[in-house]
């Protein structure tokens, strides 16, 4: 497969993030909406881990009794326990309730590693007809959309949370909870985008530390046990789409990677991604060109708060612009930190667990000139 191929199918995956199916903005001016506060509680469960990891995905159905067609305007999720690392929740369409009712089993959900929604939906056709609604990670609060904007949410949707469970935490039960807020569709609207921009980690170890998870193809192996094929296949992709060689990228403390973009598009706000031995995450602009512009520039990342950064002056974007997504790593925290000092030392890649890494910049955007 070669890098372009690469991109499109990994846009193609990514596009599950995409909410251009209808966030909304609410224009100066305009007369405030009526709020509705949707509040879902959902079913005790135990995380357990498969295939000997230490992390478990779990996905959930609930339904929001959506009787008109309406905005997210702010979701708080509530993780009520410490074990939970990250959340998703996924729009379910109307045309794919009845499918989602049947996926979940009268209620006990399913196993949904990755960016699939619903079980057995890896084609990318079928996983853009479930976008992301929002996300939750440690340090966020109640999530905002910038200046008034939200989410579709059209009558009879259901939606679909999944959870990252991080076992290296603890494996009690949780009840995790959500409040979605809404305003009526009548809401005058300018669409907004979100769209992920990852860059591959291939992280050695340290000089000092061995072992046999250390050889990177060894690690590979590993990463495809704990969560799947689809798991080493999906890394392959994302080092082929930065144009390295997935059988020997580049390794090292840094990584990066630069993205095409449309352009035509306003930059609003912008987010940073890493696990527990991220360092440092930067957002730029035409990278290596006189109009460079460091857009995001996270020098002291931390786990345990990540928020978003809407920007004070939001940024237009022409056609031919590109943006690079840069991380930086310590992995001498693996031997430090007591959730990773007690697992054998490897050579970090991309994957889904608390104890791999990632390096994901989430940009959100709007189309021509953005006017909150």
């Amino acid at each position: 497969m070669n890098s372009r191929l690469a991109r499109l199918v990994l846009a193609g995956i990514l596009v599950t993030t995409g909410l251009a199916v209808g966030l909304a903005a609410s224009h100066a001016g305009a007369s405030s909406p009526a709020r509705t506060v949707i509040s879902m509680k959902g079913a005790s469960y135990t995380p357990s881990a498969p295939a000997g990891g230490t992390d478990d995905y779990h996905c959930t159905l609930v339904n929001p009794h959506v009787t008109h067609d309406s905005y997210i305007v702010q979701a708080h999720f509530f993780p009520n326990s410490v074990e939970v690392h990250h959340a998703i929740l996924f729009l379910i369409p109307p045309n794919l309730a009845a499918q989602a009712i049947k996926d979940d089993g009268a209620g006990k959900g399913w196993t949904c590693f990755g960016e699939s929604a619903l079980p057995g939906t890896a084609s990318i056709s079928q996983i853009s007809n479930t976008p992301w609604l929002t996300a939750w990670a440690p340090g966020h609060g109640a999530d905002i959309e910038p200046a008034g904007t939200g989410v579709w949410l059209p009558t009879g949707s259901l939606v679909v949370e999944q959870i990252h469970y991080n076992l290296l935490r603890g494996d009690k039960p949780v009840r995790a909870s959500l409040n979605l807020t809404t305003v009526p569709s009548s809401t005058r609207l300018q669409a907004l985008q979100l769209d992920l921009r990852p860059a591959p980690p291939d992280v050695p170890c340290p000089a000092t530390v061995t072992g046999p998870l250390c050889n990177r193809a060894a690690s590979m192996a590993d990463l495809g046990q704990r969560f799947g094929p689809w798991a080493v296949t999906f890394d392959n992709i994302i080092e082929q789409a930065c144009d390295r060689n997935p059988v020997s990228p580049p390794a090292g403390d840094t990584t990066s990677c630069t993205w095409p973009i449309s352009g035509g598009e306003t930059i609003v706000r912008l987010g940073a991604h890493m696990h527990l031995t991220g360092r440092s995450l930067r957002i730029t602009l035409n990278p290596g060109t006189p109009d460079a512009k460091v857009l995001l520039n996270v020098k002291n990342y931390n786990f345990d708060y990540q928020r978003s950064y809407t920007l004070a002056h939001p940024v237009m974007t022409h056609p031919g612009d590109t943006v690079e997504v840069s991380c930086t790593y310590d992995p001498t925290l693996r031997q430090e930190l007591p959730q990773l000092r007690k697992l054998p030392a490897r050579y970090v890649v991309w994957g889904d667990g608390s104890s791999d890494e990632m390096c994901l910049g989430l940009i959100q955007t709007v189309k021509g000139v953005y006017k909150p």
